[in-house]
């Protein structure tokens, strides 16, 4: 048995599981009346289910159960509840249970400070300061990571298959990068996101039959920023290990950077304030359409990925160097997407 059929198989898992629950899931979320209303902030026409975060949810976990065991079992036991946790929080808040804000102020932290207590943090700061000082700073790095990651994850589910299928090209790059690293662990458990995200992408993609909700978003979300934390460059020097989850992320960050600074300039807060002014919206305006935009956003995660992998195989320096470019670009592309149309909310419109 090789080295990659543990990855191998969980993903199979992952993705059958996903693929074939999502069913059942939309059934169940058109019996209890838990569908997406269309409304001005939407780009569907029609009531669509939502919950098929819980088919993601299943399958991964499936996945996951089924392929590790013993101590490798034991180490993921945070990750997971800390994934559980979003994900009862945002399945909660789509049936509109909860305020929006205990998302970000409340079960998103507290995911943070669930991994921090099992051991999984940064290790940036620790690296250049003795003592307290660097496990202080990583520890606030840590939470504040998993809280901008999952948020941005949670904002960028706008658009048929857009939050799913970004998941797994991001999930696919931490697979390969976690496999050459010889960290077991780690691809496992990226295998195990591609496929969930993969199978139900299957039902998602446009036209969506199902939507995966804040739920689904939110774990995916909580999901990316762990690998992030979780993945290792043996050999590699620590600035070069925080830029390549980076930059594998790239999408999210890129996306939530855009509308951060284009909605405070217009006096909006980012994250209450829904829109069509993403990414996709305005690709989707320059005339590629809701799903060549969405096909568009894949490819740029693809390039942030093979830029990831890239900078893994850089020194310090020039990985430094490719990542100032890589931010340069990023502003200038926040600068060109500026100027493309998109539907302008009010500060009145913005939701508390």
């Amino acid at each position: 048995m090789t080295t990659l059929s543990p990855g191998l198989v969980t993903f199979c898992i992952a993705l059958a599981a996903s693929l074939l629950l999502t069913v059942p899931v939309r059934a169940l979320a058109l019996r209890v009346g838990m569908v997406d209303l269309p409304g001005p902030r939407k780009v569907h026409l029609k009531p669509i289910p939502l919950l098929g975060g819980l088919a993601i949810y299943a399958g991964f976990l499936l996945a996951v159960l089924l392929t590790l065991g013993g101590a490798a079992r034991a180490q993921t036991m945070g990750i997971l509840a800390g994934a559980t946790l979003v994900a009862v929080v945002g399945f909660l808040d789509d049936r509109g249970l909860l305020h929006h804000q205990i998302k970000l102020f409340g079960a998103m932290p507290l995911a943070g400070v669930i991994l921090l207590a099992t051991g999984v943090r940064a290790h940036v700061f620790d690296v250049v300061l003795a003592g307290r000082a660097g496990v202080v700073f990583d520890t606030v790095l840590t939470v504040f990571w998993v809280v901008g990651i999952t948020a941005a994850f949670s904002i960028l589910d706008h658009m048929d298959g857009l939050c799913a299928g970004t998941a797994g090209v991001a999930s696919l790059f931490f697979a390969i990068l976690a496999g050459t690293a010889g960290q077991r662990l780690v691809s496992v458990l990226a295998a195990a996101v591609l496929g969930s995200a993969i199978g139900f992408l299957r039902w998602n993609f446009n036209p969506a039959k199902i939507f995966m909700g804040d739920g689904g978003a939110m774990f995916l979300g909580f999901l990316m920023a762990a690998l992030g934390l979780k993945l290792r460059l043996p050999g590699e020097p620590s600035p070069v290990a925080w830029i390549v989850p980076l930059l594998l992320l790239g999408v999210p960050i890129f996306d939530t950077t855009l509308i951060s600074i284009s909605r405070g300039r217009r006096g909006l807060l980012p994250f209450t304030s829904p829109g069509k002014d993403h990414t996709a919206h305005r690709l989707a305006n320059l005339g590629l359409g809701q799903r060549n935009a969405v096909l568009a956003v894949y490819a740029l995660g693809f390039v942030f990925g093979l830029l990831g992998l890239l900078a893994s195989r850089l020194g310090p320096r020039a990985a430094g160097v490719l990542a100032l470019a890589v931010g340069a670009a990023g502003l200038a592309g926040v600068a060109l997407l500026e100027r493309v149309p998109y539907e302008r909310q009010s500060p009145k419109s913005s939701s508390t």
